[in-house]
C-alpha cells in the first residue's frame, strides 16, 4: 500500500484530502506545517506528498527545497496543492522539484487524475 503525506495547516483540508485518499486505498499521514513534514520524512519517506504552499513555521516551497536535499528526498512524488494560480508561482514550484500541482478546492476526480499522471494509480 502506498503512503501519502498530507501537509496543510488547515485541519479541514487535511480531513478532505485524507477522506479522498483513504477512499482510494492509500495509507495516509498528516503534518500541519513544513517543519513537521520534514520530521516525518526523516522517519520514513512517503511515496508521495500532497503539499500546501502557504503555511506557518515553514511554507511548502521551503519544505520542498529541504526535502530534495535529503538522502532519498528526490524519490517522493510531490503535488503542490494551492489556491495560488499565478503562472510564476506554479513555475517556481515546479522548478523547486514539484511533480504536479492541484488548485484548491479539489475533489476526488482531480486528485485521482493527478496521481495517475505521476504514476501512483
Amino acid at each position: 500500500m502506498k503512503n501519502i503525506l498530507i501537509v496543510d495547516d488547515s485541519p479541514v483540508m487535511r480531513k478532505v484530502a485524507r477522506r479522498i485518499l483513504d477512499g482510494m486505498r492509500f495509507q495516509t499521514s498528516e503534518a500541519e506545517d513544513g517543519q513537521r513534514a520534514l520530521l516525518a520524512c526523516e522517519l520514513q519517506l512517503p511515496d508521495a506528498i500532497l503539499l500546501d504552499w502557504n503555511m506557518p513555521v515553514m511554507d511548502g516551497f521551503e519544505f520542498l527545497r529541504q526535502l530534495r536535499k535529503m538522502p532519498g528526498g528526490g524519490a517522493p512524488k510531490v503535488i503542490f496543492c494551492t489556491s495560488e494560480n499565478d503562472v510564476a508561482h506554479i513555475a517556481r514550484a515546479m522548478h523547486a522539484g514539484a511533480d504536479e500541482y492541484i488548485m484548491k478546492p479539489f475533489d476526488r476526480q482531480i486528485v485521482q487524475s493527478k496521481l495517475e499522471e505521476i504514476g501512483l494509480c
